[in-house]
């Protein structure tokens, strides 16, 4: 049965929300899916056990927090192992053009490299959920229809 993993990185627990939700919503959506802090997250070897991997990041200067940057840089041995595996983003940040979609966009760059199918939404937050401060009602939906598509898109892909 294919299973889900949502990693995140967060100081203040905006981001930490958004990734609980998003995991409660894919688990909800029939893909059952764990949720947690990048330092608990594993090596790439670990991840490589999940079909899906949907990674959340606060956004300093723009792009991901160095522990996520970490993380993904410890996959370069890894190359190409996560090939075909679904893959999403999203991010939090302190205020409006403070660099949520670049934060995302990085993230993404990374996972297309690797290999990664990154499922676009043509409504609401096209690259992935983005919350400015603490999640409101907005970014929680945005983050429940997230985490549907993945799980369905991986559900479909899986079987």
């Amino acid at each position: 049965m294919a299973k889900g993993i949502v990693i995140y990185y967060s100081r203040s627990g905006n981001t930490k929300e958004m990734a609980e939700i998003i995991a409660k919503s894919m688990s909800e959506s029939g893909l059952p899916t764990k949720c947690v802090s990048v330092d608990k997250a594993g090596n790439a070897e670990d991840l490589l056990a999940y079909d899906a991997i949907v990674v959340g990041s606060p956004t300093y200067y723009g792009h991901m927090a160095g522990p996520i940057k970490q993380m993904f840089d410890e996959w370069v041995g890894s190359h190409g192992k996560f090939d075909g595996k679904v893959g999403a983003a999203f991010s939090s940040a302190a205020n409006i053009g403070g660099g949520n979609e670049t934060t995302i966009m990085g993230i993404i760059e990374v996972m297309l490299i690797a290999g990664f199918i990154v499922h676009g939404d043509p409504k609401g937050d096209h690259y992935g959920p983005v919350s400015i401060g603490k999640p409101d009602d907005r970014v929680r939906q945005q983050c429940r229809q997230r985490g549907r598509r993945i799980a369905e898109l991986t559900i479909k892909l899986t079987t």
